[in-house]
């Protein structure tokens, strides 16, 4: 099944990438999750929309990679969120949580796509964080989960 992405699939592609999945994958997975549509001639014409808006939002270069992902990986970042007694959330803290919170730490403006947890974060306490600002350039944030 040929897609065209609408956003980044880690190990598949990111936004207005046309790739080959299998049938499966593409039907059940990608499809009814908003993360792509199929793939025909007019679609075309999108793709050159979604590139053209992931070139302006990507960082230009390894360069500048590299330069934003040491000002991340030098920040102390705490999350204020409310908890109980035994260090569990109420909830989690979400992706936007953590953007906000590196703005608030005085580091540079990243897209809510770029960051990927692991599992989800329910406790406090040090929780590390990556950050995909380029395709070979991956930050590792230390976030630190504070209860109110």
């Amino acid at each position: 099944m040929k897609l065209i992405l609408t956003q980044e699939v880690a190990g598949l592609g990111g936004p207005g990438d046309v790739v080959e999945v299998k049938d499966g994958y593409g039907r059940n997975y990608l499809l009814p999750r908003g993360a792509g549509i199929r793939w025909t001639r007019g679609g075309e014409k999108q793709v050159t929309s979604l590139r053209r808006g992931r070139q302006v939002r990507e960082i230009a270069d390894l360069g500048s990679a590299q330069d934003v992902k040491g000002q991340l990986e030098g920040l102390q970042v705490r999350l204020p969120v409310k908890a109980g007694d035994a260090g569990r959330l109420f909830g989690s803290v979400t992706v936007a949580d953590i953007v906000e919170a590196v703005s608030k730490a005085g580091g540079p403006q990243v897209d809510k796509r770029r960051i990927e947890i692991g599992s989800p974060i329910k406790t406090v306490g040090a929780h590390q964080v990556t950050v995909r600002l380029h395709p070979e350039v991956a930050a590792t944030v230390s976030l630190e989960v504070v209860g109110v």
